[in-house]
């Protein structure tokens, strides 16, 4: 594993979901996940998210919707409180579902209206 692309990946995904769920989760890992934990946060969070190609707020609405659209609602609620720190908007949550609801249906919708309205609800922003 490439050591300067885990750190650069430690520090984005710290950044987008937070230190203390990210350090929550690495310290959780064992030799069974530890593995795919680091290639992930070197894959995912160095490689993905380390250019400064598309700024993190758009990264973050484009993360929604595709978890959206793969009906991933674990991570799909993780995302949303990472695109919140990344400045998305309320509005701009509710626009991405409005989005998913059209391209892949009422039913997905209604599962990111719900993950949303919890999150929204932890921040103080429902």
């Amino acid at each position: 594993m490439d050591q300067d692309l885990f750190e650069k990946g430690l520090e984005m995904r710290k950044q987008v979901l937070g230190a203390e769920y990210v350090e929550k989760n690495l310290a959780a890992a064992d030799d069974f996940t530890r593995p795919f934990q680091e290639a992930m946060t070197a894959w995912c969070w160095g490689f993905g998210w380390g250019d400064d190609v598309i700024d993190p707020k758009t990264r973050s609405m484009m993360n929604l919707a595709m978890i959206g659209a793969l009906g991933k609602m674990h991570e799909w609620e993780v995302h949303c409180r990472g695109a919140i720190n990344n400045g998305v908007s309320k509005e701009e949550i509710q626009a991405i579902i409005h989005v998913i609801g059209i391209y892949c249906g009422v039913p997905q919708s209604l599962e990111c209206f719900r993950a949303a309205r919890k999150v929204l609800e932890e921040k103080g922003l429902a």
